[in-house]
Order: C-alpha cells, then sequence, then structure tokens
C-alpha cells in the first residue's frame, strides 16, 4: 500500500508548500489535508492536484482550537485509514503580533540585534484569548489539539510494519523564559507563541522515550523566518515592502532567513527521506537557505529539561482526561 501522510495546516504557508514538495518527492503517497473548514480543504486540494493530477489526495476538516472538531476528524480518520505513516502537526496561530521597537533599539545598542532578528526573543509579543472550550486559544491551537489528535490516533500510529512518524513544525521563537509549568497554557503572559512552541518540544521528547518501542517517532522542525499569512500581519504591508530587499541581504549573516515557503519546508521534507532510528530525539532540525539561495538542514540540540518534559507530559494526560469526560458523547 501507498504511504499515507497527514499534514495539519495545509491550506497556505509552509503547510501547502510542503504538500506539494512531498509530492515531488513520492507521487505515490496518499495525502490527506486537514483544514479548518472543508471549504479550505477542498480549495486546497484543487490547488495541489492542478500540479499533481495524477496524485491521490484527500481532505479532512480539523479546527485545531475546537476540541471538539478535533475529536470529530480523529473518528473520521479512524474509520477511513488503517494506518498512518507520517503526520506533520504544522497548524498554527499568532494572534494579535506587536512588535518591541524598544528592544529592537536596545538591540541595536548592545549589539544582540542579529540574534534578536533571527530568533524574535524580546522582539514579539502577542494578546491571547480563550477559546469556546475555556482554554487558551494559541495553546490549544498550537499544541494540545495536535496533542489529543495524536492521541485519538495511536491506534494508526503504533505496531506497524514500519515506523510511524510525528514531524511538529516549532520555531527559534520556543524559548524556555517565555514557558512555566504553572501556567503552562501562557494566560498570564505575553508571548503565548514562544511558550507553545516551547511546549512543543517537551512534548514530542516524552513521545519519543514512551512510545519509539511502539514504532512511533517524533522529531521537531524549525522552518526558519518565512513569509507568510502569520508573518506578514507583524507589519504594515508598506513596511515589508520597504523591508524585504534588507532581508534578502540579511540572509547572508542569518541562515534561518529561509523567506519562502518553499525553502522553509526544506528540514520538513529532509525528514521524510530519513529512517527515524538514526535521528536525534533532542534535536530541531532547522531548514537553512545560504545566501545564495541554496537550502540544507541543520540540526541543533533543543534547550529542553527531560524532568520538566515529563511533569508536563503528565499536566497533558490530565487535562485530556478532562477533555474526554466533557466530550464523551464523541468518542467511540
Amino acid at each position: 500500500m501507498e504511504r499515507v501522510v497527514l499534514v495539519t495546516g495545509a491550506s497556505g504557508g509552509v503547510g501547502l508548500a510542503l504538500c506539494r514538495r512531498l509530492l515531488e518527492e513520492d507521487g505515490r503517497i496518499h495525502l490527506c489535508v486537514a483544514c479548518r473548514n472543508a471549504l479550505k480543504a477542498e480549495a486546497t486540494r484543487d490547488a495541489i492536484l492542478e500540479l499533481h493530477p495524477a496524485a491521490q489526495v484527500s481532505t479532512v476538516e480539523v479546527d485545531l482550537g475546537s476540541l471538539a472538531s478535533v475529536l470529530r476528524a480523529a473518528k473520521e480518520l479512524r474509520c477511513r485509514f488503517q494506518r498512518l505513516d507520517f503526520v506533520y502537526l504544522n497548524a498554527g496561530i499568532m494572534p494579535n503580533p506587536h512588535v518591541n521597537f524598544k528592544a529592537l533599539w536596545k538591540g541595536l545598542l548592545t549589539g544582540k540585534l542579529l540574534h534578536m532578528l533571527t530568533t524574535a526573543e524580546g522582539v514579539m509579543t502577542q494578546t491571547d484569548r480563550l477559546n469556546g472550550d475555556g482554554l487558551q486559544e494559541v495553546f490549544t491551537t498550537n499544541l494540545f489539539g495536535h496533542f489529543i489528535l495524536i492521541r485519538q490516533l495511536e491506534s494508526l500510529l503504533c505496531g506497524n510494519e514500519k515506523p510511524s512518524r510525528l514531524i511538529w513544525t516549532s520555531s527559534s521563537n520556543a524559548r524556555e523564559s517565555a514557558f512555566s509549568l504553572s501556567d503552562y497554557q501562557h494566560a498570564k503572559g505575553q508571548e503565548s507563541y514562544s511558550s507553545s512552541k516551547y511546549a512543543t518540544d517537551l512534548t514530542s521528547v516524552v513521545l519519543n522515550r514512551k512510545l519509539n518501542k511502539q514504532g512511533l517517532y517524533s522529531s521537531v522542525v524549525c522552518p526558519g523566518l518565512v513569509m507568510s499569512n502569520m508573518t506578514y500581519r507583524i507589519l504594515p504591508v508598506f513596511l515589508w515592502t520597504l523591508l524585504m530587499p534588507i532581508m534578502w541581504l540579511i540572509r547572508f549573516f542569518a541562515k534561518t532567513y529561509t523567506l519562502t515557503p518553499f525553502n522553509g519546508a526544506e528540514a520538513h521534507v529532509w525528514l521524510f527521506k530519513q529512517k527515524p532510528e538514526y535521528l536525534d530525539a533532542l534535536a530541531k532540525y532547522h531548514s537553512c537557505t545560504s545566501g545564495l539561495g541554496k537550502n540544507y538542514v541543520e540540526p541543533r540540540k533543543m534547550d529542553v529539561d527531560e524532568e520538566t518534559a515529563e511533569k508536563f507530559y503528565q499536566k497533558l494526560l490530565e487535562l485530556e482526561e478532562q477533555t474526554l469526560e466533557r466530550y464523551g458523547d464523541l468518542l467511540d
């Protein structure tokens, strides 16, 4: 049978570029695109088939910010497939981003500007809100919705003849300083995106420890700085127009300025071709682009504490139990 690949957040940006690149690597895969609503899913499928008319592409509707939607999608996928070979956990949000220009100026004066521009450390803040489940929206969409999804799909992911793979889209902005076990949903801070991505790194580490023996492997990637709908919301369009030539120049010094979704998907596609048994479970695989436009992948050790990861995982399990009690009617 053909390999089955599920991609969340497939309607644009890195997700859509990834879908196209995966079909270039292997046109025999069955690609299932997961999007927030049915209209986006069908439009995404049509866009992919324009370039790959012979491809097997199906859709599933899932809003990762709605736990009921996640449970319904998981149930549909369990009915439709006997196994999943790859799940790209790519969907994410960064609502109401704001740039701290004062921090940028300070970085310029202290010589830390390049570091700040490549990691967004101290530069980006967000205003989060509660979703319909009473959970923080960024935490739910970027991490917990995905966690519930893969927990509900374990029967398709574990115990297969060949290993199955989870590949999470994280960020260089994933920082321990933005995360707290006592406020793991980041209800009290202004760096919810960074917190959710650090939580993603922690989760991947624990999943490997618990599920590798069952044939499920988890990896984390960083697409670099990609110009997408998420990025364009940070500044007015006219400023991006002025900044783009400068950003192309910065890429000679900052290899994580991948800029295009095609380049940003480099690490995702590279992992598609690797044997998971030989990968470093504590590494984050970064998409990089040289100043002359050559793409490559660079592994970097993640700054994660394994004890913290285990404690956080237990909190996720507790929250999962509450979720399943609330939505018991959506379970088999």
